[in-house]
């Protein structure tokens, strides 16, 4: 492992010089102490502080997600974290970032002047800044539903979307749909992609067509679907498994909004099972992540990580979950016009 010594030398400056950019020091130029932390990164230098038991901290950064209060879907996540960390004497620092924190500090140096272990990344986009760098970071790093290839520092836990989604299907043909509707959430993101592809996957196994007009992406937002709804119930869908549960509650009020009742004229699925999703009018059926056990599989996973163990990818089991929004298909489907 590489010393303060190895990196004055690469840098042909002062040990005193290092000391000062690892630790912050103020009479050094902004531009010197960012050299001296990207060298060290690169030379796999760690503080003499990240080493110490008593001083161990790890670090949780959340973007684009809800995470404050029991009904947020982040919640239960850095909750599970947490609380698995803290039985192994980590300190957890959640910390929220955004895309344009991220262009101005650079995820290992960043890790390293902080004094961080290792970190969980949660809700981060694909084409994100950090993410681009994973590729080659040092630090042992977690991603919740996002993968990084060919780094051993780097590992993804998720949920099974296959299995989510095929259970979503399969609890549908069950009651005898066959015009399934999929509205996903938000394009390129790889959750998205996955949902997507079980669909198709899941529909094939079942001896079900996919018609292209009951496919569509949205957001992960109950707005989406008064954008697509109405095609939907215009091509005939008798059922319409959507990407979580926020989705789900807008197409039941969709539904309802053009004269649809669920489920007695059509079914509706979600995916997540959010505090929510049992106080909807109906009680919604949908595909639950156990996110607190989510967050608790990530710590054990970035443990390991952290004592280089390269876990590659971690996956919990989905369960679909049975409520009142899903009944048997209608024998002939009445089809109402539009409003």
């Amino acid at each position: 492992m590489a010393t303060i010594k190895d990196i004055a030398t690469r840098l042909g400056v002062s040990v005193s010089t290092v000391s000062k950019g690892l630790n912050g020091a103020s009479d050094i130029s902004e531009e010197l102490r960012q050299m001296v932390l990207d060298t060290a990164v690169e030379m796999g230098y760690a503080t003499k502080k990240s080493k110490k038991k008593e001083n161990r901290k790890l670090a949780v950064f959340i973007e684009n997600m809800e995470y404050e209060t029991e009904d947020q879907f982040g919640y239960d996540i850095v909750l599970g974290f947490k609380q698995n960390a803290f039985r192994h004497n980590w300190d957890v620092t959640v910390i929220p970032v955004t895309p344009a924190f991220q262009l101005t500090e650079k995820y290992d140096t960043y890790m390293l002047k902080n004094g961080f272990c290792g970190a969980f990344l949660v809700g981060f986009a694909l084409h994100d800044e950090w993410m681009q760098q994973l590729s080659h970071t040092t630090m042992p790093t977690v991603l919740f539903d996002n993968y990084i290839e060919k780094n051993p520092n780097v590992c993804y836990v998720g949920t099974d979307n296959y299995e989510g989604i095929d259970a979503a299907v399969d609890h549908l043909y069950t009651l005898g749909h066959k015009k399934i509707a999929f509205l996903n959430g938000s394009l390129h993101s790889m959750v998205s992609e996955q949902r997507q592809e079980a669909f198709y996957n899941s529909m094939k196994a079942h001896g079900l067509t996919v018609d292209e007009k009951l496919t569509a992406y949205g957001y992960y937002v109950a707005d989406s679907a008064k954008y697509h709804v109405p095609t939907f119930l215009g091509a005939g869908a008798t059922a319409i498994i959507c990407g979580n549960d926020l989705i789900a509650s807008g197409v039941i009020a969709e539904c309802k909004l053009r004269g649809f009742r669920v489920p007695e004229d059509i079914s509706v699925v979600g995916f997540d099972d959010l505090p929510l999703s049992a106080s909807l009018e109906p009680p919604l059926t949908t595909v639950r992540q156990e996110r607190n056990e989510l967050g608790k599989c990530a710590y054990v996973v970035l443990n390991s990580l952290v004592h280089h163990i390269p876990f590659c990818r971690t996956q919990i089991r989905a369960r679909l979950i049975e409520r009142e929004s899903t009944a048997r298909c209608p024998a002939v489907p009445e089809i109402k016009p539009l409003a």
